[in-house]
């Protein structure tokens, strides 16, 4: 694999050095390789290159999940609008407000919003909410993750206040995902959207499911073919995790080792990304952020949501950190980083280019 140590030079040159120009062919082994060696040293050129524009920092974004509800369908997600096993729930104006300050104390400086598709958050009180953070949170960054809207729908949500956007595309191969969404969704308007958001000046995030079903190693090269052509501010790689209540129930979970990889290249071809140790990479291995800083990345998403509608935000089984009051969880993961090797740092954490 001397293709990773011979190319990352340039990618490592900080702060702007550009991303090293890998092949097609070259992705895809590096994608399918299974040697301890080689995959360890694509690890060391992803972290060298991260800490050639973030140094050993992992940064934290307070995360609330505001509703459950979903008009989507998607076949992997337990949110799912068929799911009726499932007790919904919306986080009231003051509650999410509750959140927000909650974070403060905590030292957060930047808020994460997430919801499914829900069309009660209607553009008015999506921007109300979006503004109202603003007012009392004038440095703090907002970033918001609902989904897909019109274009002058997000750019309401910019002129409001908000200046991130998470909206992970989940495959870029047009085939498979019409195998993991219903019809009415479709690839051209999640890629859309992507690139509407950039255009409009959001810090854009996209990001993939390592291992979902039906998924060949060409479709993962896919991903990183678009992320190098969207080159998106934010990259959010998780494993595909089964939902009891979903059509999916009986397929296995991703694995670390792909997901790693994927973090791995994702930090390679776009070396300024902010790249999360996600919380599904914590649920199927308890090791698992831990293992994801040490492939590049270097954000976490810690729980600021209520705990009593934690275990409500069910996108798969089994969902780690739903009954840990918001303190305790940023001690933990704090204690966690420190003793990896990295530093946690509470700044606003914004993309180096």
């Amino acid at each position: 694999m001397n293709a990773v140590v011979e190319r990352t030079q340039a990618a490592s040159s900080p702060p702007c050095g550009e991303a090293p120009r890998f092949t097609e062919a070259e992705l895809l082994r590096f994608i399918t390789t299974e040697d301890p060696e080689e995959t360890e040293e694509l690890f060391a050129a992803a972290r060298a290159v991260r800490e050639a524009r973030y140094g050993r920092a992992v940064y934290f974004r307070g995360l609330i999940e505001f509703t459950n509800y979903c008009k989507n369908d998607c076949l992997y997600c337990g949110i799912r609008c068929s799911n009726r096993a499932l007790r919904r729930y919306r986080l009231s104006f003051e509650e999410i407000l509750q959140c927000c300050r909650m974070g403060r104390l905590l030292g957060f400086r930047t808020f994460v919003l997430q919801g499914g598709e829900d069309p009660y958050f209607t553009d008015e009180r999506v921007c109300g909410i979006v503004r109202a953070i603003r007012r009392e949170f004038p440095d703090y960054a907002i970033t918001l993750s609902i989904g897909e809207r019109g274009r002058e729908s997000y750019e309401a949500f910019f002129r409001a206040g908000a200046n991130r956007y998470l909206l992970r595309h989940e495959t870029a191969n047009d085939e498979h995902y019409r195998k993991l969404h219903p019809a009415g969704m479709s690839l051209a308007e999640r890629k859309h959207c992507l690139f509407v958001l950039k255009d409009i000046g959001f810090q854009v995030g996209a990001g993939c499911m390592t291992g979902s079903p039906f998924q060949r190693p060409e479709d993962l090269l896919e991903d990183l073919l678009f992320l190098r052509e969207l080159e998106p501010h934010m990259v959010g790689i998780g494993p595909f995790i089964p939902h009891a209540d979903t059509p999916f129930a009986s397929y296995p979970a991703g694995t670390v080792a792909q997901t790693l990889k994927m973090i791995a290249l994702s930090r390679l071809l776009l070396p300024g990304a902010l790249i999360p140790a996600t919380t599904a990479l914590g649920t199927i291995d308890p090791q698992g952020r831990e293992k994801a800083f040490r492939a590049g990345a270097n954000v976490v998403m810690p729980n600021l949501s209520p705990v009593g509608v934690r275990k409500l935000y069910s996108l798969y089984d089994n969902k780690i950190c739903t009954g840990d009051e918001a303190a305790g969880c940023l001690l933990c993961m704090q204690d966690r980083i420190r003793g990896s090797g990295f530093e946690p740092s509470m700044i606003r954490g914004d993309f180096i280019g």
